[in-house]
């Protein structure tokens, strides 16, 4: 596979903890490129419809959990997500943090970010400020319920089904900066021969 400058689509998939959200940023800015989340374009949907999405801990909430309920019931709020980050990927130089697009787009390098449940319970206690079992709970129900919607919505569980993707990372003994690290070293080669 080559990447070419001008028309670059990264893709960064990961299940929560794994700290795909961090790591998409910074590579668009490293690279600059245009960042869009598939988290932040659900979150202003969930405001459209009443929720109070705030905070980086919000999805673990009891009302971020709720939103989530609806979106398995109703697809088509991913649908409409996924549709607009399909039409930022055509365009190209974008990083896309998304749960779905290394399926659903044709094209890109598709990086997954992995950690174990333990190491993902552990950041998410540590940047939510709870405990490491109230985090594992959360991480669970989260993987269930996101599972849920892609396998009704596409018929693929995210985190079992590595196929699509270019790099796999583990994340569980790399610091954020090691991950951005490797992913970067990686993107940088593939960028000279692609030019």
């Amino acid at each position: 596979m080559k990447l070419r400058r001008h028309e670059i689509v990264i893709c960064i998939c990961g299940l929560s903890g794994s700290g795909k959200s961090s790591i998409a940023r910074r590579i668009a800015a490293k690279y600059g490129l245009e960042y869009f989340s598939g988290g932040d374009a659900l979150r202003k949907i969930a405001r459209k419809l009443g929720f109070k999405p705030e905070g980086v801990g919000w999805w673990d909430s009891k009302e971020g959990f709720e939103f989530t309920k609806l979106r398995v019931e109703d697809g088509r709020f991913d649908k409409m997500v996924d549709e607009w980050l399909l039409e930022k990927a055509r365009k190209g130089r974008v990083v896309l943090d998304s749960r779905t697009m290394p399926w659903l787009f044709d094209g890109g390098f598709k990086i997954w970010l992995d950690a174990s449940k333990e190491v993902r319970a552990m950041r998410v206690a540590k940047r939510d400020g709870i405990s490491v079992e109230e985090a594992l709970k959360i991480v669970d129900e989260r993987d269930k319920e996101s599972n849920r919607i892609y396998e009704k919505l596409y018929g693929f569980k995210v985190g079992e089904d590595l196929t699509p993707f270019h790099l796999i990372v583990d994340t569980d003994n790399l610091s954020e900066e090691e991950v951005l690290n490797v992913i970067c070293a990686v993107i940088d080669s593939m960028l000279e021969r692609g030019e």
